[in-house]
């Protein structure tokens, strides 16, 4: 009888440490979303494809030809 107690006091003891588990990996995702996301919006813009190209123009990487040509690609 002594035994059964135990038992389901071992299992229990197991869904508490998995509840704490679940409750901090939320509580992690919720910063991570509320901090994560605003840090994303304030990075500064990269170049788009349509400037790198007129930069590799500009220094004679390719000819007038290739630039028009990806240009078109890129429209």
């Amino acid at each position: 009888m002594g035994s059964g107690i135990g038992w389901g006091m071992g299992f229990g003891g197991f869904f508490m440490i998995l509840f704490w588990v679940v409750i901090v990996a939320a509580v992690v995702m919720l910063v991570k979303w509320l901090f994560g996301g605003s840090s994303r919006i304030d990075l500064p813009r990269g170049k788009s494809a349509l400037e790198i190209l007129q930069e590799r123009y500009a220094r004679g990487e390719i000819g007038k030809e290739e630039f028009e040509q990806k240009k078109r690609d890129l429209e």
